[in-house]
């Protein structure tokens, strides 16, 4: 975007840049698997998943924003970097508004996480504090999680085994043995969006002094890392199917796999930039993802 381009854009214009949408599609689908394993047994509440599904989506928003500002305040963000433009760095809006906004897309968050602590007891209420906590330490705080290597790991736990079992939980009221199978393939997919991310940012963030996982494991480790969550998150299938923990129709999930090869080829063969256009931060494992649902 040019300098032209970004003194012409209006509050709503540069919000909506600042809450990255296209990102989105990957915080949704933990919730949309919880609800349909929780369809498939019978245990489907509406309103209870809409919930979930808008803590999950304000959640994902309130980690955009907090690494926007964050990560600026640390460096990391400069006029190097490669990715999508941040607000914060390109001077859009202030550090104090960014936080301003962030605490209340998390107050937002919270209103709904209490809706749901009230249906299913306080035990909600210590894992959307965590959840909230984990967002803001991504990049924010005394030890920012995603310098120290630990964000690969935060997300698989918080986008993939707390949002399936918790939607799970919030219609049904316990979590069956699918819904914790299944939140392991989800959580490995939205994990191989941040490999990406990391892996297009390694130079800069090295610079930084940023140590994300891609940092410590270099360009060839981080693209083994990103075999291995795609890899895993398909083959994880058969073996649910031949324990009788999900239906054999699950396995149309497979159909999906000439998009994952094309994803692997995409981060096997580009670096930098270039990883935007194809398979960046916030395109196409979103789109495998919710594919994986079927």
């Amino acid at each position: 975007m040019s300098a032209k381009e970004q003194r012409e854009l209006n509050n709503f214009q540069i919000w909506w840049l600042a809450i990255r949408p296209r990102t989105l599609p990957a915080a949704a689908s933990g919730v949309v698997m919880g609800s349909a394993l929780a369809w498939a047994d019978y245990s489907f509440q509406i309103l209870p998943a809409l919930a979930a599904l808008f803590v999950a989506l304000l959640l994902q928003i309130g980690s955009n924003v907090a690494n926007d500002v964050y990560d600026f305040e640390r460096g990391a963000d400069t006029a190097e970097r490669q990715g999508p433009l941040r607000v914060t760095q390109a001077r859009l809006l202030t550090p104090s508004q960014v936080k301003r906004g962030m605490w209340i897309i998390f107050f937002l968050a919270a209103v709904f996480g209490l809706y749901l602590a009230y249906l299913r007891g306080w035990e909600i209420i210590l894992v959307g504090v965590a959840a909230i906590i984990s967002a803001i330490a991504y990049t924010g705080g005394p030890f920012p999680l995603g310098y120290y290597g630990l964000g690969d790991l935060f997300v698989f736990i918080f986008f993939g085994l707390v949002a399936v079992t918790g939607t799970y939980f919030v219609q049904a009221g316990s979590i069956s043995a699918a819904a914790w199978w299944m939140a392991v393939p989800v959580g490995l997919m939205i994990t191989a969006i941040l490999v990406v991310n990391n892996l297009r940012d390694l130079e800069n963030d090295k610079k930084a002094g940023k140590h994300t996982l891609a940092v410590r494991l270099g360009p060839q480790g981080t693209r083994t890392e990103y075999l291995f969550c795609m890899a895993a998150a398909y083959l994880l299938l058969p073996m649910l199917v031949f324990l009788k923990i999900i239906p054999a129709f699950s396995m149309l999930a497979w159909v999906s796999i000439p998009l994952a090869l094309k994803a692997l080829r995409v981060v096997r063969g580009q670096q930098g930039q270039a990883l935007n256009a194809s398979v960046g931060c916030d395109r196409p494992n979103c789109s495998l993802c919710i594919v994986f649902l079927f």
